[in-house]
């Protein structure tokens, strides 16, 4: 079964899987100027790292508050830095491959309005915990959502992004996460005033807040559309054609020009599903090199930010005597300087290119880490310089970090991005993310400096290696189609000949 690449089609009607169509969606969607429709889509989409950003901060900060006798909770610092960190991402790598798996099969827009919906039931719940069992249950689901979130929103935002800016949005909204940490701190310092709320109750409200804000972030996203590109190698070609005919109307209105002809074509075989042993065979037999980037990139970000930031507040009170209540204001400072580092250097992934930027990124912020270290071991660090220190190597780390997301949501075929990104979240994230807290909960409340400055040189030591591997492994993707940079494992071109090698 052939459609053509004109405007119009017959919306939702689902064709045969096993046809071939030729279509121009890809290179009409690429084309289009930035308009208000991408700015729907970045908000509806993007506000998901805030929430992010706004849970794992609330956690790090209130966990003196919730180990005090009266929080309504029986638990310890180091299980709340700890145990319900390692299981905050526990779920998140599981979710992220559970819901992957899912959004390649039935699509973007049913999972990321799905994941949302789980990370909000399970956010209202740990407010209302009354032990520490219930508690780390609904941490672990929490994490179980976002984790979803990261695999269902970041593979619809790269396919719906035009070329020439992908880069620069990808990394600008990844880099939002700090928005929320900015968010959670603020938020922490108010609610864990006792002027203000009862012992066992400020740290509850704190987490209701962020289900008002998921709500919020919900009634914006049901009007996100499915990604056309998932829609047309489905066998919904025809839904595929009108819907961007109707976001083409929409941006000839908004700026009062025509649109250029779209200067390409594809081809693709359609189909309802993407098995594993395909999906594994694609990422490390057909491209082996991406696929250690991508790890590469992910254990390095995953243990310097999962570990770490985990524990600051525990590094303020235990190293430099600053009271629990006041630990928000000092990461508020730390998480601006992370938003600044993605908003200010994205623009460059798109035009000086990701290789220097990815490498460089993550060396110099590895080198600067070292240099904390060094300057903490040797006692010249307060609590506003090391928060100094901290804004200048995460301003790089940042983004670095945001980019290990869009390598991967742009490296491999479509077909296999949802899951791709889920799997190399969830690997990178298990082996620095559920180690790194249990670790360094551990060395930082030892009150040994040296035990810290271990953790924070293992962080640099990963750092560093990410950067010297994006140095010979990263893709020239800067303004390349996707499907330029991975071809579809539907193309026919591609079905037409026996796989191999695709690094190169």
């Amino acid at each position: 079964m052939t459609a053509s690449g004109h405007d119009g089609g017959q919306g939702g009607r689902e064709e045969a899987a096993g046809g071939t169509i030729t279509t121009r969606v890809p290179a009409r969607l690429d084309r289009l100027p930035w308009s208000r429709w991408h700015w729907m889509v970045v908000i509806g989409l993007g506000t998901v790292w805030i929430l992010d950003g706004l849970e794992v901060t609330v956690v790090g900060n209130i966990a003196s508050r919730l180990s005090e006798p009266g929080s309504g909770l029986q638990i310890t610092d180091a299980q709340v830095t700890g145990v319900a960190a390692a299981l905050y991402v526990t779920g998140a790598c599981t979710g992220a491959l559970v819901f992957g798996w899912l959004t390649d099969r039935y699509g973007r827009k049913k999972l990321f309005l799905i994941t949302l919906g789980v990370y909000l039931a399970a956010t209202a719940l740990t407010a209302i915990s009354f032990s520490a069992w219930w508690f780390f249950l609904f941490r672990f689901l929490t994490g179980f959502g976002i984790g979803g979130e990261y695999a269902a929103i970041n593979s619809a935002i790269d396919e719906l992004i035009p070329r020439a800016y992908r880069g620069r949005v990808d990394l600008t909204i990844n880099g939002s996460f700090w928005l929320g940490a900015m968010g959670g701190s603020l938020l922490s310092v108010l609610m864990l005033n006792t002027d203000f709320f009862a012992l066992n109750v400020g740290w509850r409200l704190t987490f209701a807040l962020g289900v008002v804000l998921g709500l919020a972030i919900l009634l914006v996203r049901r009007n996100v559309p499915e990604s056309p590109r998932w829609m047309f190698i489905h066998g919904r070609a025809a839904g595929a054609e009108e819907l961007v005919a109707d976001v083409e109307r929409q941006v000839e209105a908004g700026t009062g020009r025509p649109l250029p002809e779209p200067d390409r074509a594809i081809t693709i075989r359609t189909r309802k599903s993407t098995g594993f042993v395909e999906i594994a065979r694609t990422l490390f037999r057909r491209y082996p090199r991406r696929a250690l980037l991508g790890l590469s990139l992910f254990i390095g970000q995953a243990f310097l930010y999962n570990a770490i930031t985990f524990g600051f507040g525990s590094i303020l009170v235990t190293f430099f005597d600053v009271p629990t209540g006041h630990t928000g204001y000092y990461f508020v400072v730390i998480a601006f300087g992370n938003f600044l580092g993605p908003l200010l250097l994205s623009r460059l992934f798109d035009t000086v290119g990701r290789r220097p930027m990815i490498s460089g990124t993550y060396l110099l912020s590895g080198a600067l880490l070292f240099i904390t270290a060094w300057m903490f071991g040797n006692g010249w660090l307060s609590a506003t310089t090391m928060t100094a220190c901290w804004c200048v190597v995460l301003f790089f780390a940042s983004a670095g970090a945001s980019a290990a997301y869009l390598t991967v949501s742009e490296v491999f075929p479509m077909e296999t991005r949802a899951l791709a990104i889920a799997f190399f979240y969830a690997i990178g994230t298990a082996a620095g993310g559920i180690s790194g807290p249990l670790i360094f909960s551990d060395l930082t409340q030892s009150g040994v400096v040296a035990d810290t400055v271990l953790a924070f040189s293992v962080g640099a030591t990963l750092m560093v290696a990410a950067g010297l591997a994006a140095a010979f492994l990263a893709v020239p993707a800067e303004q390349r189609s996707l499907e330029d940079v991975a071809e579809p494992l539907s193309a026919r071109a591609a079905t037409a000949s026996t796989p191999g090698r695709a690094d190169g």
